[in-house]
């Protein structure tokens, strides 16, 4: 049997975590003093309305490699595999939580991927190695496929306010006073696992049109695989901005998530993102 992990940032429910039988291993969040276990303690639309009304910004932690080896020592003790599928070691330290645990376990079946990603992106990862669970792939395959896929997964993203990356050191306090001032939207995504300030807009309107422009330059969106859109806080107009999108690119289904309270932290309320998996070249 092959046992799949991944941790709270994929923003994946604890019942849609059922569905698919994997487990997920939650990050803290702490604010105003108070630590919660990610989507077990805190659900985002709670942790949401403690972001906008705390005078502090609330801080994170990954999970301990402890978090991870009770995982571990349950596979091995009935001969599962086991496949792990971390946010970016670029952003945090939780890759090296599992590594940690993977040795200290000493046991061979245990495959750690660095997934260069977090949030939707590696919501998507995750969904790719259970369809291929599911297909009773061998598990040394699976990870060889998945350590290619994940250089195809792409997001991109404008968050409504610069103060929460301000912050939290993401963004110069000029750069936050200037894009306030001037209602300007930072267009923003990861590349290689590290968060990347893309462009910026004015307006909603210029920060989608921005996006979609990103996506082309970028290449095709594989429609073979699923597409995620994204929001934080609350999803007002977030059907605006996935019909403009549809206009463009054509595609059907979607899937769509909230983004949770480690991710959210730094993104604040009121972001939109779309997340893909490119064709290949």
């Amino acid at each position: 049997m092959i046992k799949i992990l991944t941790d709270s940032t994929s923003d994946i429910d604890l019942n849609q975590a059922k569905e698919l039988g994997i487990d997920i291993i939650p990050l803290k969040v702490i604010i105003n003093g108070q630590e919660y276990k990610d989507r077990i303690d805190l659900q985002p639309d709670e942790f949401y309305h403690l972001l906008t009304t705390s005078t502090t910004l609330p801080t994170t932690s990954q999970p301990s490699p402890q978090d991870f080896l009770t995982h571990y020592e349950e596979a091995k003790k009935h001969g599962d595999s086991v496949i792990v599928m971390t946010l970016s070691s670029v952003i945090s330290g939780t890759y090296q939580s599992a590594n940690i645990a993977a040795g200290i376990a000493e046991y061979d079946d245990i495959y750690v991927i660095d997934s260069l990603a977090t949030t939707q992106m590696l919501r998507l990862l995750v969904l790719k190695a259970v369809a291929l669970r599911d297909q009773n792939m061998d598990v040394k395959d699976i990870v060889k496929t998945l350590e290619e896929y994940k250089h195809r997964i792409r997001i991109y993203a404008f968050v409504d306010t610069l103060e929460y990356l301000y912050k939290g050191g993401r963004l110069s306090k000029t750069a936050a006073t200037a894009g306030t001032l001037l209602k300007f939207k930072p267009i923003i995504g990861l590349k290689d696992g590290k968060l990347e300030m893309f462009s910026k807009a004015r307006g909603t309107q210029k920060a989608t049109a921005k996006i979609i422009d990103l996506i082309h330059e970028d290449g095709d969106i594989d429609f073979d695989e699923p597409i995620c859109v994204g929001f934080t806080g609350n999803d007002d107009g977030l059907d605006k901005f996935e019909q403009i999108l549809r206009d463009e690119f054509g595609f059907g289904e979607v899937l769509y998530g909230c983004v949770g309270p480690v991710i959210g932290t730094h993104a604040g309320p009121g972001a939109r993102l779309i997340s893909y998996v490119r064709k290949e070249i």
